[in-house]
């Protein structure tokens, strides 16, 4: 792209557009946010010790992110602080689990207090605590989804759905998306569709892909699918609908079209309900695997209302009511993973299955439920419940422990006394439209999208192929936005996309910071391009 600067004609790398021409060069170092916490001096183990303690001793998968791993030492909040004493905005939250944030006061006065009464006891005996959890939960959930069973971890809650699933339908084929992500245990491995997830050795049985409606990367999808403040970049696909609606869109068309009031595809949505092209398309995706890759009865569907380690991919509106209605058909069950889109994340509704206008037959939650602490449930109908009782004596020693327990109930109270679902509603769309400016400043910035708090930035090599930017160069961005003090995640089958799930406490100033950093690392890495 051609630009003049100094009066002279310049060439900017890689589709750079004038609005971040002024960062090249200048490497300015956003401001940080002030926060009113001075975490305690760290006085633990050297950093070269750690390192060496973690290659003889811990997983030799490499999961750290970073070619310096950091040694986390403390939290508040929205902060995190390292064992240098550096503070950096959490924009990851531990995997979209740090709900109401880092050692919030509330939940911690009522752990500690919880602490010194009680710590555990197995379901053999009652205590007060689960009882009152499980009132409180099963208040947020609708009929019939009032049976509630507590387990410890996203993939424990998932397994047990899996056997819900069976035990309640007497099939044994459960359909996924490809790309979604639902546990990394021996059962869940099957479920879970990413690469690097799957195993030469059998795993998962009788869990079958399907083709993901993604209307970013996927084979279909235009500017009008999703529910999400911003929209792709890609043409409206909407299908014509009858003549008469296209000849009166027509008309309306060239009568406000000089005021910019609609566009084609606002019209084509709102006259021509339901003719939405890409899901009209996946739908049919969706018919093929049932007609071929599973028996004429099958035992459920698991779905994310986003799917997150995929990098927040949304479907097209209306997907995945259509999908529900064809696997109940086949006698199956549908089965919700709020892992990570519950509890408000997503501001306009308290569970992701609401913003698709379903009714699951089965949810899992986890991460966020207990704001670190591990905890996760299962919550079904009376029918489905009892199905499970029948076949098998299920028993989890710790799943509802008097500490997990007393926890929840002090997340759902903070959630609600601190209004954490209208922050994500409205810092989320704040900052979703922001980080949309820089989609439209930078070529590598193929796609923006999410909705609340959970929001994905996709990184293209130019927008016109949408080939991911290799994940090297992604690392390079990654990398310079930890130096200037933010944390995001990672996700997408390439790593290709850059996750935005803090917690639920952050603020418009702290969102601001955070673009702009993001801002000044894409500038700095067209600017290493170009050299």
């Amino acid at each position: 792209m051609l630009c003049l600067r100094d009066n002279q004609l310049i060439l900017l790398p890689g589709g750079a557009s004038r609005a971040s021409v002024t960062q090249l060069g200048l490497h300015t170092k956003p401001r940080m946010p002030p926060c009113d916490f001075s975490p305690e001096r760290y006085q633990s183990l050297a950093y070269n010790h750690v390192l060496e303690i973690h290659r003889e001793h811990l997983s030799p998968v490499a999961t750290a992110y970073f070619q310096k791993p950091l040694l986390l030492h403390q939290g508040h909040m929205e902060w995190l602080f390292d064992s240098e004493g550096n503070r950096y905005l959490d924009f990851f939250s531990g995997i979209a689990t740090v709900s109401v944030g880092h050692c919030h006061p509330k939940v911690n006065t009522v752990a500690q207090k919880q602490l010194g009464c009680l710590w555990h006891t197995s379901s053999v005996f009652f205590h007060p605590a689960i009882h009152k959890y499980a009132e409180e939960l099963s208040a947020l959930l609708p009929e019939p989804l009032k049976v509630i069973f507590l387990v410890n971890s996203g993939s424990e809650a998932n397994d047990l759905a899996m056997l819900m699933a069976r035990a309640y339908s007497k099939n044994t084929d459960i359909i996924s998306f490809r790309g979604a992500y639902h546990g990394c245990s021996p059962y869940t491995l099957g479920l879970t569709n990413v690469g690097t997830f799957k195993m030469k050795l059998p795993t998962g049985m009788g869990c079958q892909s399907t083709m993901c409606p993604d209307v970013f990367r996927g084979p279909w999808g235009g500017s009008h699918c999703r529910d999400s403040p911003v929209q792709t970049i890609r043409k409206c696909s909407c299908a014509p609908g009858p003549m008469g609606l296209l000849y009166f869109s027509s008309f309306l068309y060239d009568f406000f079209h000089s005021s910019h009031i609609f566009k084609c595809c606002d019209l084509c949505v709102s006259l021509c309900m339901y003719c939405c092209q890409a899901k009209d398309q996946y739908i049919e995706q969706f018919k093929d695997t049932l007609n071929t890759s599973v028996a004429s009865s099958i035992a459920g569907f698991f779905a994310e209302p986003i799917q997150g380690v995929n990098g927040v991919v949304q479907y097209p509106k209306g997907f995945l009511k259509e999908a529900f209605e064809l696997v109940r058909d086949r006698g199956g069950v549908c089965i919700a993973d709020e892992v990570q889109t519950g509890f408000g994340r997503l501001g306009s509704h308290f569970w992701g299955f609401q913003t698709h206008e379903v009714l699951p037959d089965i949810v899992t939650m986890a991460k966020g439920i207990g704001n670190g602490f591990p905890m996760a449930a299962v919550v079904t109908t009376q029918e489905i419940a009892k199905s499970l009782a029948k076949c098998v004596l299920h028993f989890n020693t710790f799943g509802g422990n008097p500490m997990a327990c007393a926890i929840g109930s002090a997340v759902l109270e903070v959630i609600k006394e601190e209004k954490a679902q209208e922050t994500s509603q409205e810092v989320g769309t704040y900052m979703l439209l922001k980080l949309a400016e820089l989609r439209d400043e930078f070529d590598i910035v193929g796609d923006v999208r999410g909705k609340g708090l959970m929001i994905g930035i996709e990184m293209v090599q130019d927008k016109m192929s949408r080939r991911p930017l290799p994940r090297e160069e992604v690392n390079q961005i990654h990398e310079d936005c930890k130096d200037m003090g933010l944390l995001l995640g990672r996700g997408g089958i390439f790593s290709q996309t850059f996750r935005i799930v803090p917690p639920m406490c952050v603020t418009k100033p702290e969102a601001d910071f955070a673009v702009e950093v993001l801002r000044s690392a894409l500038s700095q890495y067209l600017e290493r391009r170009a050299k």
